[in-house]
């Protein structure tokens, strides 16, 4: 029996937001990798991880869907991010090391290959629509058939001298699909991010302003605590709805499955209880004719999205996978990410997550007085001085 000796933490990228969970075991050789990344908590997540490891010490390391359950609900109080994220990282772990010891990629021990290839999405941004639009072009000669469009950042064209302004908003972003249309035709699927600015009755009058242009997806126009406003959009309007890349409660998403009142779940991997939980997410989604955009985000890591691509292989409920960018120095402590080509995603067919870390490497990416930094996510305000929700 291969049982659980030793869990280890390794932290990494210059701001230290980068968090590994190595899992060791009794064999000789054999352990698992899995991401526990965050921007904003890495330090508090790692000390999550600590508490939690002694839990698991001792256990069979095959029986990971009885260690998902025992971790979920052995501090009594769950579905909190930080410890959905250390449960995510352990989760991953334990398939890496299965498929290692199995000898297959975890894609083959969820089912085999629903496809070749996981068709990835661009982000292209501008602060001007030629701008913006010259950034489409640039990806879609890059091979890519799906695009994001933002005007500059999140809330970008509804910015009126630094504070956010619904109606602004409103006027701008058709007119940003306007002339988007306008310039390169209903060919490629074009998407945007909300993130979350508008007023719920004016998410619902945004997506059906945007109906015309025929959008792939629409992300996250409304916040977690405004869900129930789905329903209303559609009622009103057939553009597609993305959402989930705040949802760490596994009982969030499923009353948005089950009434089939969005269409794609946005949710992060090594945030919403790792491959365990999202294999059932995307099994969910399939009996409801929903599919998957698993969030990536410049914040993430190669882990994570190895972890996404496994799933996206393995199921029919997929639907697009948001790419990453990493610089170089950041790729150089891997071995085998997953490979772009042509705005396509593609595994390699080592076992496990198929990937390799340079522990030493990854470490001296780690800027000890950067790591010390705390980080919060921007913080937008309406006219009057009122914070917006992300």
């Amino acid at each position: 029996m291969t049982t659980i000796t030793r869990v280890e933490t390794i932290r990494s990228r210059a701001d230290g937001s980068w968090l590994f969970v190595k899992i060791h075991t009794n064999q000789p050789g054999l352990f698992g990798l899995g991401s526990a990344s965050d921007p904003f908590r890495c330090s508090v997540i790692e000390e999550a991880v600590k508490t939690v490891a002694p839990l698991l010490i001792g256990r069979d390391a095959s029986r990971i869907e009885d260690i998902w359950q025992s971790v979920y609900t052995c501090c009594y109080w769950r579905n909190d991010s930080v410890f959905s994220t250390a449960q995510s990282g352990i989760d991953q772990a334990l398939w890496d090391l299965k498929g290692k010891e199995a000898g297959l990629p975890i894609y083959q021990l969820l089912g085999g290959k629903c496809r070749t290839a996981v068709q990835a999405y661009a982000h292209a941004s501008g602060d001007s629509l030629a701008q913006l639009g010259d950034d489409v072009a640039r990806y879609l000669e890059e091979g890519y058939h799906v695009v994001r469009c933002q005007l500059g950042a999140y809330g970008g064209g509804g910015f009126l001298e630094g504070a956010f302004d619904d109606d602004t908003y409103l006027e701008k972003i058709p007119q940003m699909f306007e002339y988007l249309r306008n310039r390169f035709g209903l060919g490629p699927k074009l998407t945007h991010d909300v993130h979350e600015h508008l007023m719920p009755q004016n998410a619902v009058r945004l997506s059906k302003l945007l109906e015309p242009y025929r959008l792939y997806l629409l992300e996250d126009v409304l916040p977690p605590e405004q869900l129930p406003w789905y329903r209303q959009i559609r009622q009103h309007c057939t553009t597609p709805q993305a959402v989930g890349e705040l949802f760490t409660n596994p009982n969030e998403f499923v009353p948005l499955i089950s009434e089939r009142l969005i269409d794609f779940v946005r949710l992060r991997v090594s945030k919403a209880g790792g491959i365990t939980n999202c294999r059932k997410v995307a099994t969910l989604c399939e009996w409801f004719g929903v599919r998957t955009a698993w969030q990536e985000g410049a914040d993430n890591d190669p882990v994570n999205q190895m972890a996404s691509v496994h799933l996206d292989l393995a199921s029919s409920s997929f639907g697009v996978q948001e790419e990453n960018h990493f610089e170089e120095a950041e790729l150089a402590v891997f071995e085998g990410v997953a490979r772009l080509e042509g705005g396509y995603l593609y595994a390699n067919e080592a076992p496990g997550l198929g990937i390799h870390l340079d522990e030493k490497a990854a470490r001296s990416l780690l800027d000890p007085q950067l790591a010390k930094r705390s980080y919060f996510i921007a913080e937008d305000r309406r006219r009057d001085g009122e914070i917006l929700r992300p």
